[in-house]
């Protein structure tokens, strides 16, 4: 089954997962219980990206305005593709955006874009895991296998040993 496939009570553990790692290793609260309004100005993405490899990114834009937001993603982004992660491994920046307003949306749109979100922590998670110099809080990987589905875990676990 495909991960998109995968019902909303499956990705509730990465959900969990993903805000107390990103937490954890931040030091900072999410200040919210909604995941895509605490990441929408991509503050905590720079933060926790910053805490993995220092001094990664040289500038946060802290101005609470949707372009400082997406500058933000977007730099978190560039890191991520510095630290190796390729691109079918990173959300879209739209991603965080706030939809819920869109008349034409489809039912299941936020979600899809959510997990993309997730599947890019994930990935940073196990980058930081694999990464012999960072000896801050792991992401439980195991968290994530609802979303990801038993395929990839399998082959991750395979890879892993």
């Amino acid at each position: 089954m495909e991960w998109r496939q995968q019902t909303s009570v499956s990705s509730a553990d990465a959900f969990n997962e993903a805000k107390r790692w990103i937490e954890e290793v931040t030091g900072k609260s999410f200040g919210c219980s909604d995941f895509r309004a605490a990441l929408e100005n991509g503050v905590l993405l720079c933060d926790l990206i910053n805490q993995l490899k220092p001094g990664i990114i040289k500038r946060v834009n802290r101005l609470s305005t949707p372009i400082a937001g997406l500058d933000n993603v977007n730099v978190f982004l560039k890191a991520c593709e510095k630290l190796g992660l390729n691109e079918s491994q990173l959300f879209h920046p739209g991603d965080l955006q706030d939809i819920s307003t869109r008349v034409t949306l489809r039912r299941d749109e936020g979600n899809r874009r959510l997990k993309n979100v997730l599947i890019t922590v994930y990935w940073l998670g196990r980058k930081a895991h694999l990464d012999t110099l960072y000896n801050g809080p792991q992401l439980n990987l195991k968290a994530f296998e609802g979303l990801l589905g038993l395929a990839l875990s399998k082959v991750i676990f395979y890879f892993s040993l």
